[in-house]
């Protein structure tokens, strides 16, 4: 009898359709094995009057389904990558991320305010450098799954948002009824650590038998970001941003705003290093 692995996710469609997505890749590698969802209620989920800013934004997406892997009740659990904090429970691992989607933010505004001046964003990071762009700019908030804030901003809770583009290619949304999509470069927003990616853990006693299953270049590059953000002592709530790509790795952060610094990422043990360069060059700590 095959013995199935309970795989933990929330229940959002956006998190339903990135377990499928691992699953489908786990059962083209080992096709020995039945995966099947444990999908869990977040406090974040349930609680949408919750402001994600003041309560700090770490670890709120992700700790339900962590306690499930320490109590035994799933092997794996999987989460947005720019979700997760910088420094795990003891004893949980991060087995790898499936290959990076587009990662960059996408301004949903009504099609009646081209020109927005009420955009809803909880994101320091967004805020401060979306700023840049419309200097006007009040902000507000909106909670809630894509299809929930999409209709929020149709609604006219606000004139625009801001979303990740990697979520709405997921989903298969292209359009809404009275918005229009505006895709930002990465070099007017840079990303969060880890957005676009997303990230399979596991149990640090289990992590042999999942390490080599997934992207390798995906996986440099998030822990290169990650780790930078652990250096200056941030979380997804501090407006930092962080991409690396086929040698380039751009930065945002507000004492120095946007820079790009050069480095040839070969394996995982260069990190370290390549972040000592890369925080000597910037000084912000």
């Amino acid at each position: 009898m095959t013995a199935t692995t309970l795989i933990a996710t929330r229940k959002s469609p956006l998190a339903l359709k990135q377990t499928a997505m691992v699953r489908a890749c786990l059962a083209e590698k080992l096709p020995e094995q039945r995966f099947e969802n444990l999908e869990l209620n977040t406090k974040v989920d349930e609680r949408l009057n919750w402001s994600l800013e003041k309560r700090g934004g770490i670890g709120l997406f992700t700790k339900e389904l962590e306690e499930a892997l320490i109590e035994r009740r799933a092997e794996l659990a999987i989460h947005s990558a720019k979700d997760m904090p910088t420094v795990l429970p003891e004893g949980l691992s991060i087995a790898g991320y499936l290959s990076r989607a587009r990662v960059n933010d996408v301004l949903v505004h009504r099609k009646d305010s081209p020109n927005p001046k009420i955009i809803a964003s909880s994101s320091p990071r967004r805020r401060i450098q979306v700023s840049l762009l419309y200097p006007d700019t009040k902000w507000t908030t909106i909670r809630g799954n894509v299809g929930s804030r999409l209709r929020k901003i149709a609604d006219g809770e606000c004139e625009a948002s801001l979303l990740a583009a990697a979520g709405l290619d997921r989903l298969d949304i292209t359009a809404f009824d009275g918005l229009e999509f505006i895709e930002l470069s990465v070099e007017q927003v840079v990303p969060a650590p880890g957005q676009a990616a997303i990230a399979v853990q596991c149990r640090s006693e289990d992590l042999a038998k999942y390490k080599d299953l997934f992207c390798i270049e995906t996986k440099l590059a998030v822990t290169l970001e990650k780790t930078f953000l652990k250096r200056l002592g941030s979380g997804c709530q501090i407006p930092v941003g962080a991409y690396y790509k086929e040698g380039a790795f751009q930065i945002y952060h507000p004492k120095v705003g946007h820079q790009t610094f050069n480095i040839t990422l070969m394996a995982i043990d260069q990190i370290e290093h390549e972040i000592d360069i890369v925080m000597e060059q910037l000084r912000i700590i």
